[in-house]
């Protein structure tokens, strides 16, 4: 997960050395969501955590202000000069195509040799408009320092012209109907009571971004859900998100924390069936029935990757790794 919280807030501030024990990336936000008159107040309260707190194994990111705002600049040059030995990953916000990412990485190098950071600070794009989505493999592909990409479906359905008013998720008013009964003399009644399926906005967006991120070497992740109250729409988006993919996603609130470890980390049931398959296939070549169902070299390729996230997820995690009988 990559939880995000507002730097401004003396508060909140003072809870980042508790909650960077409890989430793998903590994102110090500085664009949507401050303030203008906040922003540089913001930016001043990163450089103070940066500067100051023990982030031990977790990673600390920061999102800045888009690259045509008037704080961007700024934001790019205090957050490298001063604390860029610091911060692991800087999120760039309103990505429009490759051009953006060179920019960044353009500038951000020749900070980098002015503070004499070793070190590259890594780089992460939000798709939020239809033009980014359109260059999704040139963004992906812009530049070595490319981490991954997120999904920001509430700028993007404006960008879009959708309508919804929601940050992420389903919405009721998307949806298929099943096809009226119809009687012994062939008529239908559409009016009758027909289920319907509720469908998910963002499957071709994620699946475009997973696709462009798997084949340029970088990671896609799910961006906000806002409904904080609905941590159950929150968890089915989510693994949404999972199950095509993604290896990760944001969490704006405490209780989407456990709700992103929870999905985003396999099924310890997932795991014995993908060791079994493993175990059974020998090299990985050819065919096996288990438990009734065929397994071949395609399938044991799918049981690494449970196995191996499960591994990697269990290196930080002994109670996971225990779960999973590591």
């Amino acid at each position: 997960m990559i939880h995000f919280f507002p730097p401004s807030n003396e508060k909140m501030r003072a809870k980042v050395p508790d909650i960077a024990k409890t989430v793998d990336i903590l994102l110090g936000n500085l664009e949507d969501g401050v303030p203008a008159d906040q922003k540089e107040a913001a930016r001043a309260g990163l450089l103070e955590v940066a500067g100051s707190v023990d982030m031990g194994d977790t990673q600390l990111w920061t999102r800045i202000n888009s690259l045509d705002s008037p704080w961007g600049l700024d934001d790019l040059t205090e957050i490298v000069t001063q604390v860029g030995d610091k911060i692991d990953v800087i999120m760039i916000p309103k990505v429009e195509g490759p051009e953006d990412i060179h920019y960044a990485d353009r500038l951000i190098a020749q900070l980098e040799a002015k503070a004499g950071i070793s070190r590259p600070i890594l780089l992460h794009a939000i798709l939020e408009t239809a033009r980014g989505v359109a260059n999704v493999e040139e963004i992906c592909g812009a530049s070595p320092r490319m981490q991954g990409l997120s999904l920001g479906p509430a700028d993007l359905a404006a960008n879009r012209r959708m309508k919804t008013t929601r940050v992420g998720g389903g919405h009721p008013g998307y949806l298929v109907r099943a096809d009226p009964e119809v009687d012994a003399d062939g008529n239908s009644n559409i009016e009758a009571d027909r289920t319907t399926y509720q469908q998910d906005l963002w499957h071709y967006t994620l699946a475009r971004m997973v696709d462009a991120c798997v084949a340029n070497g970088i990671l896609p992740f799910y961006g906000p859900f806002g409904d904080i109250k609905d941590t159950v729409a929150c968890e089915d988006q989510f693994r949404n998100a999972y199950l095509l993919g993604c290896v990760g996603a944001w969490s704006l609130h405490p209780v989407q924390i456990e709700v992103a470890k929870r999905v985003f980390s396999p099924d310890p049931a997932e795991v014995a069936h993908a060791q079994r398959v493993i175990e059974a296939m020998g090299d990985g070549t050819g065919a096996i029935m288990l438990d009734g169902k065929m397994e071949d070299d395609a399938s044991v390729k799918q049981c690494h990757v449970v196995v191996g996230l499960a591994k990697q997820l269990s290196a930080r995690d002994p109670e996971l790794a225990a779960s999973y009988g590591f």
